[in-house]
């Protein structure tokens, strides 16, 4: 009974866990390799500088999403450098900030600051689109759509991607200057590995705070993965951000392929 009661308890804290920060944390996974592997590919062919080609807008955005959480987080902002390119370390922009280590809002605070490219960068995407495209709102919405599966969500992605090449498109030049600005933030918006520890220390505070409003809910004998499955499901539009991100830093990997592949190199 007693360890009926223990295995209950974890799964319902992984399942809160997961409803929650699940589409950070596969996005960010997703969104990083993919990074990674268009960014080898230009230094296998035209050398670190070719980063720079994306690096000069995206790394400032990047870097502001830092910014802009640290603030809601209430972390003193000690310096920052929207774009300072270092061939030495590969570093390209830096956002330096601290806390108060007795607060937690402070401490939860660093999963967000961590993860806040991805956030921030996906929010940009969105406004592009919507802004410098005519069809933005028919690109957009066969991601936000109720999806039921697997199958489905790839079927959406296809269905938008169609529309953002579709004919009306592609015979304007502010498409191309679009599709442009897209890789550049696209290629910079994943969370870095000095980001991504900064998130796992946050995780360690969000973890434990659930922790313990579950343990009182037990002592309550009161439930609360209702009320925190209710809560993610208004999160849900991030998942349509997020895939659009994702199709994005895929189409930028697939061309730069296609692009880069008479001068590369290997290693």
């Amino acid at each position: 009974m007693f360890l009926e009661i223990v295995s209950t308890f974890f799964i319902s804290l992984g399942l809160q866990l997961a409803s929650l920060l699940g589409v950070f944390l596969l996005f960010g996974f997703l969104l990083s390799h993919i990074q990674a592997f268009t960014h080898r590919m230009y230094v296998r062919s035209v050398g670190w500088k070719g980063i720079l080609w994306t690096a000069w807008m995206g790394t400032p955005i990047h870097e502001l999403g830092h910014v802009f959480f640290a603030k809601i987080f209430r972390h003193t902002i000690n310096e920052v450098y929207l774009f300072r390119p270092n061939p030495a370390t590969g570093n390209l922009g830096h956002v330096d900030h601290s806390y108060r280590t007795h607060s937690w809002y402070q401490r939860i605070g660093n999963f967000f600051i961590g993860a806040a490219p991805l956030i921030w960068g996906s929010a940009v995407l969105v406004a592009m689109l919507y802004f410098l495209l005519p069809n933005g709102r028919e690109v957009f919405a066969p991601l936000v759509r109720e999806l039921a599966g697997g199958r489905d969500f790839f079927s959406s992605l296809g269905e938008s991607l169609a529309n953002l090449f579709s004919g009306e498109n592609i015979r304007t030049w502010n498409f191309w200057v679009f599709l442009y600005v897209s890789f550049c933030v696209a290629s910079h918006m994943a969370p870095s590995r000095a980001d991504q520890s900064g998130m796992w220390r946050g995780l360690f505070w969000i973890v434990a705070l659930l922790l313990i409003l579950n343990l009182v809910a037990v002592a309550a004998r009161a439930d609360i993965t209702g009320y925190v499955l209710a809560l993610s499901r208004s999160l849900k539009f991030l998942v349509g951000i997020f895939a659009y991100a994702l199709l994005i830093s895929i189409l930028h990997f697939i061309m730069a392929a296609i692009v880069l592949s008479p001068w590369r190199r290997r290693l």
